[in-house]
């Protein structure tokens, strides 16, 4: 596969090079090579947006033709959405990153691990805990297992994790979704909203339509996800995303996507009013390898980025801000593949060597 996606790489770039500089050509030959439903892409910088496309089909085998204003879930990415809430309510006072989970919620220290006793919001956001690894594929909990609201389900969710024996390793990172459930916890405690209302209030002030859950079972014109056999998944209402709320369940259209990642750059180069540049240099790089919802790193040419990735399951989206270049990558994909991963890959760098000098 990496083979062909190489060749029809080269056959494009040098007709780009001699026609335009534009990605969509380029890009469309990625979607149909590696068999991506839909696509969805964008550059960008704080101010404008150089380039964004989403073409293909919502659902594999249909002409249900890709609109810009489609729903992706976003999956991983949310955690920079709930690392930035957080961090918003550090700026109010109403808690701060060293507030200790069980500080916040005495009554379910005595059935947890002494281990986790200490662990405050900044190691919860930042997987400095030992939780185990925990994400929708697991066997247990069971549906059912937990009873009442979302809210009611999360609060039994952490009673029960919080009770199993941590990892055992010398690395200080572990990567876990469970550690954003209990900051999901912690948030909702501190001020008074649920995590949902929390989303909402911030899509509210940044004029963003944030929304949860499958796309195809928002709206059934919206587009389905497809598993690693692309087959389409039917709309569903998954309890364990669900309970994975705080950590990966955020649905939502490439332009309004788009805005949040403007955003960071902005504050990233000191232009928000929102937070500081020191506040955004703290979430992307303030730890080493991940901080506040971003991992980061370092390219072959020195320059420092953060990233994450969301594959939730049907879906595969991926952004990459680069703020010495004041520029940021976005792809989005409605399936889950190998393939589907390898040509977003190649798409990137494509953007990359465009687009940072």
């Amino acid at each position: 596969m990496r083979k062909f996606v190489l060749i029809i790489c080269f056959l494009f770039n040098c007709a780009l090079e001699a026609h335009c500089q534009y990605l969509k050509p380029f890009a469309d030959s990625i979607r149909k090579v590696c068999k991506i439903p839909e696509l969805g892409y964008a550059v960008v910088s704080s101010d404008r947006v150089l380039e964004l496309d989403v073409a293909g089909t919502k659902k594999w085998g249909t002409h249900l033709a890709a609109k810009k204003t489609d729903l992706f879930r976003i999956g991983s990415n949310t955690k920079a959405i709930t690392g930035f809430i957080a961090a918003l309510l550090v700026k109010q006072n109403k808690i701060s990153w060293n507030t200790h989970f069980f500080d916040l919620f005495p009554e379910l220290k005595a059935g947890s691990r002494k281990e986790y006793y200490d662990l405050t919001l900044l190691n919860l956001l930042s997987f400095r805990g030992r939780l185990f690894a925990y994400t929708y594929t697991n066997d247990t909990p069971v549906k059912g297992q937990f009873t009442g609201t979302e809210d009611e389900q999360l609060y039994q969710f952490a009673a029960w994790f919080f009770k199993h024996k941590p990892v055992d390793s010398q690395d200080s990172i572990h990567f876990s979704n469970l550690g954003y459930i209990a900051v999901g916890l912690m948030l909702e405690k501190v001020s008074g909203e649920s995590y949902k209302q929390l989303v909402a209030d911030l899509g509210k002030e940044l004029q963003i339509d944030f929304r949860f859950g499958q796309p195809n079972a928002i709206d059934s014109n919206q587009p389905w996800g497809h598993n690693a056999e692309l087959v389409p998944e039917p709309p569903a209402d998954n309890y364990k995303l669900n309970w994975l709320l705080p950590a990966g369940n955020i649905t939502m259209s490439l332009p309004d996507y788009v805005k949040f990642i403007q955003l960071q750059l902005q504050g990233l180069a000191g232009k928000s009013d929102i937070l500081t540049k020191d506040e955004f240099q703290f979430l992307h790089f303030g730890l080493a390898r991940f901080s506040v919802g971003w991992f980061w790193d370092t390219d072959e040419d020195g320059r420092r980025y953060s990233h994450n990735t969301g594959n939730p399951g049907t879906f595969l989206t991926n952004v990459y801000v680069y703020p010495g270049s004041a520029r940021a990558f976005v792809l989005f994909s409605n399936a889950q593949t190998d393939p589907a991963a390898e040509g977003m890959g190649v798409l990137y760098e494509e953007m990359k060597r465009r687009y940072i000098r």
